[in-house]
Formats: C-alpha cells, sequence, structure tokens
C-alpha cells in the first residue's frame, strides 16, 4: 500500500463520517416532527450503511515482492440511507392535532441520547482520518528531507 493509498482510505472515512454527522444532526432536528415521514407521516430516525470497499490487487499475476502492484480503491463507502424500523413513541396528548382516535400522537422513534453518543463516535472518527492523512504528510515529508541530506 502506498502513501497516496493512505490518504484516500482516510478520505473515504473522513467523507463517510461526515455523511453520518449530517443524517444524526437531522434525526435530532427531527426529534419532535410529527410530519416529515414518507407520505407525510411521522419522521423516522435514519441510518447509514456502510461497506468496506475492494482492497484487492488488480493484477493477480505480478509477484509479491514487486512493489508496483495496483491496488483496487480501498476505503469505506456508502451503500444508502435506511429508516430504523423500530416502532414511533407514543404519546398521550389528545388536545393535539396529530393525535390518533385514542388520542395518542404518534412521535418519531428518535431518541436524543443515542444520537448524541452517535455523533461523539461518528467525531471521534473523523478526527482520527484527519490525524491519519497528517501523520501520511508528516512521513512523506520526512522521506523528503532524507532525500534532500
Amino acid at each position: 500500500m502506498g502513501f497516496y493509498s493512505s490518504v484516500e482510505i482516510s478520505a473515504s472515512g473522513l467523507s463517510a463520517e461526515r455523511l453520518a454527522m449530517d443524517v444524526i444532526a437531522n434525526n435530532i432536528a427531527n426529534v419532535n416532527s410529527t410530519h416529515g415521514g414518507p407520505g407525510g407521516g411521522t419522521f423516522k430516525r435514519q441510518l447509514v450503511v456502510f461497506s468496506q470497499k475492494a482492497d484487492t490487487p488488480q493484477n493477480q499475476t505480478a509477484s509479491l515482492d514487486s512493489q508496483d502492484q495496483s491496488y483496487g480503491q480501498a476505503g469505506v463507502q456508502s451503500l444508502g440511507i435506511v429508516s430504523d424500523p423500530s416502532a414511533d413513541k407514543l404519546v398521550f396528548d389528545p388536545s393535539n392535532p396529530d393525535a390518533d382516535a385514542r388520542g395518542y400522537v404518534h412521535m418519531p422513534n428518535v431518541e436524543v441520547v443515542k444520537e448524541m453518543v452517535d455523533m461523539m463516535a461518528a467525531s471521534r472518527a473523523y478526527e482520527a482520518n484527519v490525524t491519519a492523512i497528517q501523520e501520511a504528510r508528516n512521513m512523506g515529508n520526512a522521506a523528503l528531507q532524507l532525500l534532500k541530506s
């Protein structure tokens, strides 16, 4: 794996975690929204589905000692955004115009504490990827300094 491959992997992680933080922020913004879901229904918590990109040599016949193996793009990719299938929260409020016949209002299945924990995890993963890019840059600079000497 070369210098640019490690930066590309970290860059894909940055993009993925940024998307995750955007989705989490949208969930928090809609925590009290009784409209905005599919078909005008109750908003449903959204989740990002990630997948690992392949990291296999494209040239299978190259020797293991060869430094010129070209690798496929590695890292992480988002497959999409899905709705959380868990049930809505029911809040008894017969005076609410969105209440059903029994007086219950269907509220989003979003828990702010869970979203904040997910946001912290995404933020830390983002920071880790930034640090990895910075360290790759530092190693590249150190190698250039050795060549100057």
